[in-house]
């Protein structure tokens, strides 16, 4: 079964509203999702970059780290009533517009 952004949304409110603290405020996720961010940054490194992790460090993969971000930025977008669907589409157009012919597009064979 597909999940949808809605029922994403949905799953992590209900997780939320089982306990008395509710959702952080919005300063407070900010700074979560700027520390979790930096976890993926860190994995990132590991795997593509120059930097091999210590051999005291745990093992977390870049997957792992993409879903503490996503949970983190549905948290937020719950918080503040922000319809993650509806933000996608915003982008999503803003991005058709704008940046249009800004790359270089692929021939329909190499699709």
């Amino acid at each position: 079964m597909t999940k949808t952004i809605r029922d994403l949304q949905n799953e992590v409110d209900a997780f939320i509203g089982q306990f008395e603290e509710g959702y952080f405020s919005p300063l407070a996720m900010m700074a979560r999702i700027t520390e979790e961010t930096g976890e993926l940054a860190r994995e990132i490194n590991h795997y593509y970059g120059e930097k091999p992790k210590k051999t005291s460090e745990g093992e977390k993969t870049i997957q792992e780290e993409i879903g503490d971000c996503l949970f983190v930025l549905t948290c937020m977008a719950n918080s503040l009533n922000v319809d993650l669907e509806e933000a996608h589409d915003q982008v999503m157009q803003k991005f058709k517009t704008r940046d249009a012919n800004r790359w270089t597009k692929k021939k329909e064979e190499d699709k």
